[in-house]
């Protein structure tokens, strides 16, 4: 599992307004269910395609949690050129989250599950964030070979992640964007 972490020279890429057609925003808004009163982790936010978004459907806070503090820079910046001010920032492992228990209505980890180094460690650090009745969106590149995103030596299978969600007690829904990309609702 364990891909290579993004390299944030290359995070524009993230950002390109093509990047719509592979994930549109407004799809992912709408798997998240947000009512607006919700507390969100973005876990791997990068540069914040999905973290700016989100948090302006929210009015509560929003954390983003990534592994490189440059790309948590670069969302920072974002954010304030587009004045959003209830995104706290975290610099942090996805399997070590320095987060507080059944803190977090929902949360989404967007093409960042195939990186972690013990993916069981981490949904487990994920589930232990999320409180009751909260939703859990996956989304991730389907073990294909494809055009965009990882080799596919690096990617998991959307019924292999399913399997390993299940079994850390959500009810999962799994469904497909496009060929490449697929998603995990997981209901607590």
């Amino acid at each position: 599992m364990a891909g290579e972490v993004f390299d944030p020279k290359k995070a524009e890429k993230l950002v390109d307004p093509s990047r719509q057609e592979t994930v549109p925003v407004e799809k992912v808004l709408e798997l998240l269910q947000l009512s607006g009163e919700e507390k969100v982790a973005d876990l791997g936010a990068g540069n914040g395609y999905l973290t700016l978004p989100i948090a302006k459907e929210t009015k509560d806070r929003v954390t983003a949690v990534d592994l490189q503090f440059e790309m948590l820079e670069l969302l920072a910046s974002r954010a304030e050129g587009e004045g959003i001010t209830n995104i706290e920032r975290m610099k942090s492992s996805l399997d070590a989250l320095n987060l507080p228990d059944a803190s977090f209505h929902r949360a989404v980890a967007a093409f960042v599950l195939h990186e972690v180094p013990d993916l069981h460690q981490t949904l487990s650090e994920v589930h232990r964030i999320l409180m009751e009745n909260s939703r859990l969106l996956i989304l991730d590149w389907e073990k294909v070979d494809g055009e965009q995103g990882p080799p596919k030596a690096h990617r998991i299978a959307s019924n292999e992640l399913a399997e390993k969600v299940a079994e850390e007690g959500y009810d999962v829904e799994v469904g497909h964007l496009n060929n490449e990309v697929y998603y995990i609702v997981a209901t607590k």
